[in-house]
């Protein structure tokens, strides 16, 4: 077997063995595919698409061509994933309440892609957290507390982490069947016994209208459970930003107000209703709405704030950093309100924009090397359908210096459209796939 009997395969689209995706993936891993071919390949792949078994082969391939976690533990092994949205920091309050629920979830996250932030980036806003832990140090974390939020390392699915960097540069981030081979053979490396995949639809989110959000959800769910982990999906509504702020430091901070009880809100509903799922699928609850009672009961009583310090405390980060928190998260030096123009109601959001504009602040990354400003970012956003008068304001820029303030303040009022007609906030949950 060799790669450019496969190739040719690919450019003539005819359907690719499984032994053959398995022999791409080990490729990949090894360096036996050259970065040409490997383009080449993701062309194909983009071009002609995978069938349904070729895209259950080429995941299986590329989880197996790392190390595959497998545990000895008391209760199931669960995880959440998010297709990427602006203002999500739900892996940040569900991780912990699933495990004072009795689950342990070793969740492996990734670092800010785009406008989307990334769940690593927030945590590393905590001072002396650190994310990239080796397995040993991974497996007592989880036995300890029952969650860890961590990073990826060079062990696991190296076939994605080498066709990704090739497909960023070659125009093919998003295929269909790239991205559910690239988001589940993590996800299924780490050993899982249940997954719950979170797919955004709407201005904040990658996929922008209903029917790309419903293709992507059935392919990884039908993808991972052909791959034996139980999986269900909920698209949910990324037309606003979750949390009404956005950059690294300020969602760690809207985190510590819903563990805290201080705020409920879209968060709080879309982490008890990915957590019902899980936990019914996992036997550890009758039914999807008890397990969001379940999940709601741990974040009320302080149960999931707990668990989040004992997480935070065991990756480095301050001891008591949840009854602190406001003392450790770094800070802004320059603030300002974006107000608006006339008064209106809020018919429109660009999250996209939006989360483009804290990457502009230093919130995020343009190339992969860039450094994160972890106090940058937009707090109290307006959400859909809010009144607001002429000078109100409609969110506030937190900037390192005025002249990254002034420019964002434009790039806000841009993103931020006023009107006269009345608007209902959109449904949460718009659907759920199983």
């Amino acid at each position: 077997m060799n790669a450019r009997g496969i190739l040719a395969k690919l450019r003539h689209d005819e359907p690719l063995a499984a032994d053959e995706l398995t022999w791409i993936a080990a490729a990949l891993a090894d360096g036996r595919l050259s970065d040409a071919q490997a383009g080449a390949f993701a062309m194909g792949v983009c071009r002609n698409g995978l069938s349904e078994a070729g895209r259950v082969a080429l995941t299986r391939a590329m989880c197996a061509s790392g190390h595959v976690l497998t545990w000895d533990l008391d209760k199931p092994v669960l995880d959440k994933h998010s297709t990427g949205g602006v203002g999500d920091c739900v892996s940040l309050v569900l991780a912990p309440a699933l495990a004072a629920c009795g689950a342990y979830v070793p969740m492996i996250s990734g670092r800010g892609l785009g406008h989307t932030g990334g769940t690593l980036d927030k945590l590393e806003a905590i001072p002396g957290v650190g994310v990239m832990l080796d397995e040993a140090r991974l497996r007592a974390v989880v036995s300890h507390v029952g969650c860890a939020i961590v990073g990826a390392t060079g062990h696991i699915a190296p076939a994605d982490k080498r066709l990704y960097a090739v497909r960023d540069v070659t125009a093919t981030v998003d295929s269909l069947d790239l991205i559910t081979a690239s988001i589940l053979s993590k996800k299924l490396a780490a050993g899982l016994e249940g997954l719950v995949l979170d797919v955004k639809v709407g201005s904040g989110a990658f996929m922008k209208d209903i029917g790309a959000a419903r293709d992507l959800a059935q392919a990884l769910v039908g993808t991972a459970n052909a791959a034996g982990c139980p999986t269900r999906a909920l698209i949910s509504d990324m037309s606003q930003p979750l949390v009404p702020s956005l950059g690294n430091a300020l969602e760690v901070a809207e985190v510590m107000r819903v563990l805290g009880g201080e705020v409920q809100g879209p968060i709080a509903e879309l982490c008890a209703a990915l957590g019902g799922v899980l936990l019914a699928g996992a036997g550890l609850a009758k039914d999807a709405d008890d397990g969001a009672a379940k999940i709601a009961a741990a974040i009320a009583d302080g149960r999931a704030a707990e668990r989040f310090g004992a997480m935070i405390a065991a990756l480095g980060g301050p001891v008591h950093f949840v009854e602190n928190w406001r003392r450790f998260l770094p800070e802004a030096t320059v603030m300002r309100e974006v107000t608006a123009p006339a008064a209106g109601i809020v018919q429109s959001i660009d999250g996209e924009a939006l989360g483009l504009a804290v990457v502009a602040l230093g919130g995020g990354r343009v190339v992969e090397s860039d450094p994160v400003d972890p106090a940058v970012g937009l707090s109290n956003v307006v959400r859909l359908g809010a009144r607001v008068e002429k000078g109100q304001p409609l969110a506030v820029v937190h900037a390192s210096r005025p002249m990254q303030a002034d420019r964002s303040v434009g790039e806000v009022l841009a993103a931020i459209k006023l009107g006269d007609a009345p608007v209902s906030e959109p449904a949460l949950i718009v659907e759920l796939i199983s």
